[in-house]
Protein backbone atom coordinates (compact mmCIF):
# COMPACT_ATOMS: atom_id res chain seq x y z
CA UNK A 1 0.00 0.00 0.00
CA UNK A 2 0.80 3.62 -0.38
CA UNK A 3 1.55 5.52 2.55
CA UNK A 4 3.78 8.80 4.00
CA UNK A 5 6.03 8.23 7.16
CA UNK A 6 8.70 10.02 8.93
CA UNK A 7 12.03 8.55 10.77
CA UNK A 8 12.87 11.40 12.45
CA UNK A 9 11.54 14.73 13.48
CA UNK A 10 11.73 17.72 11.95
CA UNK A 11 10.52 20.17 9.50
CA UNK A 12 7.86 18.53 6.72
CA UNK A 13 10.30 18.95 3.43
CA UNK A 14 13.12 17.29 5.74
CA UNK A 15 11.44 14.59 6.92
CA UNK A 16 8.04 13.33 5.43
CA UNK A 17 8.34 10.58 2.66
CA UNK A 18 6.29 8.64 0.40
CA UNK A 19 6.38 5.12 -0.63
CA UNK A 20 4.86 1.57 -0.21
CA UNK A 21 4.29 -0.14 2.89
CA UNK A 22 2.91 -3.85 3.79
CA UNK A 23 -0.89 -3.49 3.76
CA UNK A 24 -1.80 -4.46 7.53
CA UNK A 25 -3.62 -7.28 8.32
CA UNK A 26 -6.57 -6.99 10.93
CA UNK A 27 -6.33 -8.91 14.36
CA UNK A 28 -9.23 -9.80 16.75
CA UNK A 29 -11.43 -7.10 17.07
CA UNK A 30 -10.01 -4.66 14.39
CA UNK A 31 -10.87 -3.81 11.03
CA UNK A 32 -9.04 -2.09 8.06
CA UNK A 33 -10.24 0.69 6.22
CA UNK A 34 -9.81 1.83 2.96
CA UNK A 35 -8.44 5.44 3.86
CA UNK A 36 -10.33 7.96 1.21
CA UNK A 37 -9.59 10.95 3.02
CA UNK A 38 -7.28 11.97 6.42
CA UNK A 39 -7.92 15.07 7.98
CA UNK A 40 -4.91 17.29 8.90
CA UNK A 41 -5.07 18.45 12.85
CA UNK A 42 -2.48 21.07 14.20
CA UNK A 43 -1.04 17.91 17.07
CA UNK A 44 -0.16 16.25 13.64
CA UNK A 45 2.36 18.91 12.41
CA UNK A 46 3.01 19.03 16.09
CA UNK A 47 4.22 15.44 16.90
CA UNK A 48 5.73 15.35 13.03
CA UNK A 49 8.08 18.16 14.57
CA UNK A 50 9.01 16.87 18.00
CA UNK A 51 6.79 18.95 19.89
CA UNK A 52 4.75 15.97 21.22
CA UNK A 53 7.09 13.16 22.90
CA UNK A 54 9.68 11.12 21.73
CA UNK A 55 9.52 9.15 18.60
CA UNK A 56 7.29 5.72 19.06
CA UNK A 57 9.01 3.30 16.38
CA UNK A 58 11.74 4.04 13.92
CA UNK A 59 8.68 5.11 11.37
CA UNK A 60 5.70 6.76 11.98
CA UNK A 61 2.77 6.66 9.66
CA UNK A 62 0.97 10.25 10.69
CA UNK A 63 -2.81 11.52 10.94
CA UNK A 64 -5.28 10.58 13.74
CA UNK A 65 -8.65 11.12 11.80
CA UNK A 66 -9.63 10.17 8.35
CA UNK A 67 -12.74 8.39 6.62
CA UNK A 68 -13.41 5.76 4.50
CA UNK A 69 -14.51 2.04 3.27
CA UNK A 70 -14.48 -0.94 5.67
CA UNK A 71 -11.88 -3.31 3.56
CA UNK A 72 -11.89 -6.37 5.86
CA UNK A 73 -12.99 -7.24 9.58
CA UNK A 74 -11.18 -9.84 11.99
CA UNK A 75 -12.28 -11.92 14.24
CA UNK A 76 -15.22 -11.34 16.77
CA UNK A 77 -16.07 -7.76 14.82
CA UNK A 78 -19.91 -7.67 14.60
CA UNK A 79 -20.67 -4.22 14.38
CA UNK A 80 -19.17 -3.62 11.26
CA UNK A 81 -18.90 -5.20 7.40
CA UNK A 82 -17.15 -5.16 4.51
CA UNK A 83 -18.21 -1.77 2.29
CA UNK A 84 -19.62 0.19 5.27
CA UNK A 85 -18.66 3.85 5.22
CA UNK A 86 -16.89 4.96 8.25
CA UNK A 87 -14.65 7.60 9.97
CA UNK A 88 -11.89 7.39 12.51
CA UNK A 89 -10.83 8.98 15.45
CA UNK A 90 -7.80 8.51 17.73
CA UNK A 91 -6.62 6.28 14.49
CA UNK A 92 -2.71 6.70 15.76
CA UNK A 93 -3.04 7.16 19.54
CA UNK A 94 -0.31 5.23 21.08
CA UNK A 95 0.00 3.09 17.86
CA UNK A 96 2.46 4.13 14.60
CA UNK A 97 0.02 3.57 11.92
CA UNK A 98 -1.78 6.43 11.21
CA UNK A 99 -4.27 7.90 8.30
CA UNK A 100 -1.88 8.54 5.78
CA UNK A 101 -2.56 5.60 4.38
CA UNK A 102 -4.51 4.16 1.71
CA UNK A 103 -5.09 1.46 4.37
CA UNK A 104 -5.25 1.42 8.46
CA UNK A 105 -5.76 -1.16 10.90
CA UNK A 106 -7.54 -0.13 14.20
CA UNK A 107 -9.87 -1.50 16.94
CA UNK A 108 -13.37 -1.78 15.92
CA UNK A 109 -14.55 0.66 18.80
CA UNK A 110 -12.36 3.29 17.43
CA UNK A 111 -14.73 3.42 13.38
CA UNK A 112 -17.93 4.99 13.23
CA UNK A 113 -20.60 4.29 10.57
CA UNK A 114 -20.33 7.66 8.03
CA UNK A 115 -24.12 8.36 7.43
CA UNK A 116 -24.82 8.71 3.48
CA UNK A 117 -25.96 12.08 4.49
CA UNK A 118 -21.94 12.93 5.09
CA UNK A 119 -18.91 12.93 2.69
CA UNK A 120 -15.77 11.33 3.54
CA UNK A 121 -14.36 14.96 3.54
CA UNK A 122 -17.11 15.71 6.04
CA UNK A 123 -15.95 12.24 8.15
CA UNK A 124 -12.54 13.36 8.02
CA UNK A 125 -12.51 16.58 9.71
CA UNK A 126 -14.28 14.79 12.56
CA UNK A 127 -12.20 13.02 15.09
CA UNK A 128 -10.38 15.31 17.58
CA UNK A 129 -11.63 18.31 16.81
CA UNK A 130 -15.48 17.13 17.33
CA UNK A 131 -15.02 15.16 20.06
CA UNK A 132 -13.24 17.70 22.00
CA UNK A 133 -15.62 20.37 20.99
CA UNK A 134 -18.54 17.89 22.67
CA UNK A 135 -16.29 17.09 25.81
CA UNK A 136 -15.94 21.04 26.32
CA UNK A 137 -19.28 21.70 26.06
CA UNK A 138 -21.39 18.87 27.69
CA UNK A 139 -19.25 17.33 30.20
CA UNK A 140 -20.69 19.19 32.95
CA UNK A 141 -24.26 18.98 31.78
CA UNK A 142 -26.61 19.72 29.63
CA UNK A 143 -26.49 23.88 28.42
CA UNK A 144 -30.05 24.75 27.49
CA UNK A 145 -30.57 28.06 28.31
CA UNK A 146 -27.28 28.63 29.20
CA UNK A 147 -24.31 31.62 27.93
CA UNK A 148 -21.90 30.01 26.21
CA UNK A 149 -19.00 31.80 25.34
CA UNK A 150 -16.92 29.81 22.66
CA UNK A 151 -13.06 31.85 21.73
CA UNK A 152 -12.02 31.67 18.44
CA UNK A 153 -14.91 30.14 17.15
CA UNK A 154 -14.00 29.88 13.36
CA UNK A 155 -10.85 27.19 14.86
CA UNK A 156 -11.15 23.44 14.50
CA UNK A 157 -12.31 22.91 17.66
CA UNK A 158 -14.39 26.50 18.24
CA UNK A 159 -16.39 25.70 15.13
CA UNK A 160 -17.97 22.45 16.36
CA UNK A 161 -18.08 23.60 19.65
CA UNK A 162 -20.59 26.73 18.66
CA UNK A 163 -22.65 23.95 16.35
CA UNK A 164 -23.03 21.54 19.51
CA UNK A 165 -23.87 24.51 21.70
CA UNK A 166 -26.38 25.82 19.57
CA UNK A 167 -27.68 22.24 18.95
CA UNK A 168 -27.89 22.06 22.79
CA UNK A 169 -30.22 24.94 23.28
CA UNK A 170 -27.46 27.54 24.63
CA UNK A 171 -27.04 31.08 23.79
CA UNK A 172 -23.42 31.09 21.98
CA UNK A 173 -21.11 33.76 22.19
CA UNK A 174 -17.60 33.19 20.20
CA UNK A 175 -14.55 35.51 19.24
CA UNK A 176 -13.25 35.83 15.97
CA UNK A 177 -10.49 37.54 14.26
CA UNK A 178 -11.22 38.53 10.95
CA UNK A 179 -14.36 38.96 8.35
CA UNK A 180 -14.06 35.39 6.71
CA UNK A 181 -14.06 33.66 10.55
CA UNK A 182 -17.06 35.76 11.81
CA UNK A 183 -19.20 35.03 8.57
CA UNK A 184 -18.16 31.51 8.97
CA UNK A 185 -19.67 31.78 12.68
CA UNK A 186 -22.63 33.46 11.33
CA UNK A 187 -23.33 30.84 9.21
CA UNK A 188 -23.06 28.34 12.66
CA UNK A 189 -25.45 30.20 14.02
CA UNK A 190 -23.64 31.76 16.75
CA UNK A 191 -25.43 34.15 18.41
CA UNK A 192 -22.81 36.74 18.89
CA UNK A 193 -19.58 37.60 17.12
CA UNK A 194 -16.71 39.67 18.99
CA UNK A 195 -14.16 40.57 17.04
CA UNK A 196 -11.31 40.31 19.76
CA UNK A 197 -8.78 42.54 17.83
CA UNK A 198 -11.06 45.09 17.35
CA UNK A 199 -13.39 45.03 20.34
CA UNK A 200 -12.88 44.86 24.32
CA UNK A 201 -14.13 41.28 24.92
CA UNK A 202 -14.88 41.93 29.03
CA UNK A 203 -17.03 44.79 27.63
CA UNK A 204 -19.08 43.00 25.08
CA UNK A 205 -19.76 40.29 26.56
CA UNK A 206 -20.87 42.14 29.57
CA UNK A 207 -23.37 44.17 27.29
CA UNK A 208 -24.57 41.58 25.28
CA UNK A 209 -25.37 39.68 29.28
CA UNK A 210 -26.54 42.65 30.57
CA UNK A 211 -23.73 42.40 32.90
CA UNK A 212 -24.68 38.99 34.14
CA UNK A 213 -21.73 37.22 32.42
CA UNK A 214 -21.40 33.41 30.65
CA UNK A 215 -21.90 30.21 32.10
CA UNK A 216 -19.27 28.40 30.90
CA UNK A 217 -16.28 29.29 28.49
CA UNK A 218 -15.11 26.61 25.84
CA UNK A 219 -11.08 28.30 26.30
CA UNK A 220 -8.35 27.55 22.83
CA UNK A 221 -5.92 30.00 24.59
CA UNK A 222 -6.19 29.76 28.33
CA UNK A 223 -3.05 31.52 29.73
CA UNK A 224 -3.95 34.34 27.40
CA UNK A 225 -7.27 34.33 28.08
CA UNK A 226 -7.42 33.85 31.91
CA UNK A 227 -7.67 38.03 32.91
CA UNK A 228 -10.80 38.31 30.62
CA UNK A 229 -12.26 34.74 31.59
CA UNK A 230 -12.58 35.69 35.20
CA UNK A 231 -13.69 38.98 34.38
CA UNK A 232 -16.66 37.51 32.39
CA UNK A 233 -17.32 34.25 34.11
CA UNK A 234 -20.32 34.27 36.31
CA UNK A 235 -19.84 32.58 40.15
CA UNK A 236 -19.95 28.52 39.66
CA UNK A 237 -18.92 28.97 36.14
CA UNK A 238 -17.03 26.60 34.13
CA UNK A 239 -13.61 27.07 31.87
CA UNK A 240 -13.05 24.16 29.68
CA UNK A 241 -9.99 24.63 28.36
CA UNK A 242 -8.07 22.88 25.53
CA UNK A 243 -5.11 24.43 24.27
CA UNK A 244 -2.67 27.48 25.68
CA UNK A 245 -0.51 27.89 22.87
CA UNK A 246 0.36 31.41 23.74
CA UNK A 247 0.89 31.40 27.12
CA UNK A 248 1.98 27.28 27.74
CA UNK A 249 2.25 27.32 31.42
CA UNK A 250 -0.08 29.77 32.58
CA UNK A 251 -0.32 31.30 36.82
CA UNK A 252 -3.38 30.19 38.11
CA UNK A 253 -4.97 33.61 39.97
CA UNK A 254 -6.20 30.97 42.64
CA UNK A 255 -8.07 33.15 45.16
CA UNK A 256 -9.83 34.59 41.75
CA UNK A 257 -10.94 31.34 40.75
CA UNK A 258 -11.86 30.15 44.47
CA UNK A 259 -14.09 33.16 45.58
CA UNK A 260 -15.80 32.63 42.23
CA UNK A 261 -16.13 29.28 42.74
CA UNK A 262 -14.84 28.49 39.09
CA UNK A 263 -14.65 25.15 37.72
CA UNK A 264 -11.30 24.72 35.70
CA UNK A 265 -11.31 21.72 33.31
CA UNK A 266 -8.21 20.64 30.99
CA UNK A 267 -9.67 18.38 28.53
CA UNK A 268 -7.32 16.42 26.48
CA UNK A 269 -9.72 13.98 24.01
CA UNK A 270 -7.49 11.06 24.24
CA UNK A 271 -8.12 10.72 27.60
CA UNK A 272 -11.71 11.14 27.45
CA UNK A 273 -13.20 8.56 29.04
CA UNK A 274 -14.71 5.63 26.70
CA UNK A 275 -18.59 6.45 27.74
CA UNK A 276 -18.12 10.44 27.11
CA UNK A 277 -16.56 9.66 23.65
CA UNK A 278 -19.29 6.95 23.05
CA UNK A 279 -22.33 10.13 23.99
CA UNK A 280 -20.01 12.05 21.44
CA UNK A 281 -20.18 9.52 18.84
CA UNK A 282 -24.03 9.66 19.72
CA UNK A 283 -25.05 12.89 19.43
CA UNK A 284 -22.49 13.70 16.29
CA UNK A 285 -23.89 10.97 14.06
CA UNK A 286 -27.72 11.96 14.72
CA UNK A 287 -26.45 15.43 14.20
CA UNK A 288 -25.00 14.10 10.79
CA UNK A 289 -28.24 11.83 9.66
CA UNK A 290 -30.16 15.08 10.13
CA UNK A 291 -27.96 17.43 7.86
CA UNK A 292 -27.65 19.61 11.13
CA UNK A 293 -23.55 19.82 11.14
CA UNK A 294 -21.29 21.96 8.71
CA UNK A 295 -17.53 22.10 8.18
CA UNK A 296 -15.12 24.04 7.63
CA UNK A 297 -12.69 22.97 4.93
CA UNK A 298 -9.21 24.15 4.05
CA UNK A 299 -7.24 23.21 1.50
CA UNK A 300 -6.75 19.49 -0.16
CA UNK A 301 -3.50 17.68 -1.60
CA UNK A 302 -3.03 14.24 -2.56
CA UNK A 303 -1.02 11.89 -0.54
CA UNK A 304 1.89 12.90 -2.58
CA UNK A 305 1.17 16.72 -1.46
CA UNK A 306 1.55 15.65 1.92
CA UNK A 307 4.41 17.93 2.85
CA UNK A 308 2.47 20.71 1.70
CA UNK A 309 -0.82 19.72 3.77
CA UNK A 310 1.58 19.90 7.01
CA UNK A 311 3.21 22.89 5.36
CA UNK A 312 -0.49 24.36 4.92
CA UNK A 313 -1.39 23.64 8.70
CA UNK A 314 1.74 25.21 10.04
CA UNK A 315 0.97 28.50 8.18
CA UNK A 316 -2.29 28.17 9.67
CA UNK A 317 -4.49 27.71 6.49
CA UNK A 318 -8.57 28.29 7.54
CA UNK A 319 -9.93 25.44 7.58
CA UNK A 320 -9.27 21.31 8.24
CA UNK A 321 -7.06 20.28 5.92
CA UNK A 322 -7.56 17.35 3.72
CA UNK A 323 -5.37 14.79 2.16
CA UNK A 324 -7.17 12.96 -0.34
CA UNK A 325 -5.52 9.39 0.17
CA UNK A 326 -8.04 7.87 -2.98
CA UNK A 327 -11.29 8.55 -4.97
Amino acid sequence: MKAAWYSAFGPAAEVLATGELDTPEPSEGEVRVRVIASGVNPVDVKRRAGGRGAMESERVVPHFDGAGIVDDVGAGVSSLDKGDRVWLYEAQWQRTLGAASEYIVVAAHLVVPLPETASFADGACLGIPALTAHRCVFRDGPVIDQTILVTGGAGAVGHYAVQFAKLGGARVLTTVSTDDKAELARKCAADAIIRYKDENVSERVRELTDGEGVDRIIEVELGGNLTTSLEVLKPNGVIAAYASDAVKEPALPFYQLLYRNVTLRCELVFLMPDEAKRGAVEDITGWLENNELTHNFGPSFSLDEIVAAHEAVEAGAFGKVIVQISD
